[in-house]
């Protein structure tokens, strides 16, 4: 078994993509999940992944745009495991619309699921683990806090937001010994990876295109208790893109 054996460790946005890889990453380290997501089938199907694989999994179908639905989850969380060691804070959406439509219902939508919800997570969290003596929270921000496309006002708010919550957080949970980090992916493809093209790969610097699990090892670093001394930090996970001079020739 792993370091993270028997650690009790939260995942949200953990029916597919970088969520579902997180979890089963812990879930070969010894730990025990508790996965949310809002879809149903997504969640049952890593729900019996993890299961199949011999891991310990409660999972718990919850709209972060409500917080008590939140606030539910994790009185269920502590009841079914007793504690929470580790908060991944994955779960997020976008919506792709030009400033001029971006109506107010979308922008609560997407304000509400991506920032506020990874706030109440991170709150409703950190009262289990200062009572366990400390824990780790890991909130996935994205390259799009730093960097945008057009008709993505909503999104790159939200996840500019999530890595100010992070630093703030840091400060003030630290000293109940919660350690706060961000960690902002970039191209992070959940598809078919064999359907990507060469340009796809050769325009970044490290030379391909993200995998899930390059997420997944950077959360499993930076929750080992041997890394307690990294928090408030944000890691940009992007294969160099952000820091690559694009010019149109």
């Amino acid at each position: 078994m792993g370091s993270f054996e028997n650690k009790v460790v939260v995942v949200t946005g953990a029916g597919k993509g970088i969520g579902r890889n997180v979890a089963f990453a812990y879930a070969k380290e010894g730990a025990k999940l508790a996965v949310i997501d809002r879809n149903t089938e997504d969640l049952e199907e890593t729900e019996n992944l993890i299961r199949q694989s011999g891991g310990e999994v409660f999972s718990k179908i919850v709209d972060l745009t409500q917080p008590s639905d939140i606030v539910d989850a994790f009185v269920k969380i502590k009841s079914a495991f007793g504690a929470i060691d580790i908060l991944i804070n994955n779960a997020g959406l976008g919506k792709s619309k030009s400033p001029y439509d971006l109506d107010i219902d979308d922008w609560d939508y997407v304000l509400n699921t991506n920032l506020r919800g990874t706030f109440v997570c991170s709150r409703e969290a950190a009262k289990v683990m200062k009572e366990n003596g400390g824990g780790a929270i890991i909130n996935i921000s994205s390259t799009r806090a730093l960097m945008s496309e057009p008709n993505t006002e909503a999104y790159a708010a939200s996840k500019g937001g999530i890595l100010a919550l992070t630093h703030a957080l840091a400060i003030s949970l630290g000293p109940d010994k919660i350690m706060v980090n961000a960690i902002s992916p970039g191209w992070i493809e959940t598809g078919d990876y064999n359907e990507l093209k060469s340009a796809d790969h050769k325009q970044h610097p490290a030379g391909r295109v993200g995998k899930p699990e390059d997420i997944s090892r950077a959360c499993l670093f930076l929750t080992n208790t041997e890394n307690n001394f990294i928090t408030g930090a944000n890691f940009v996970i992007d294969g160099g893109m952000t820091r690559k001079m694009i010019y149109e020739e």
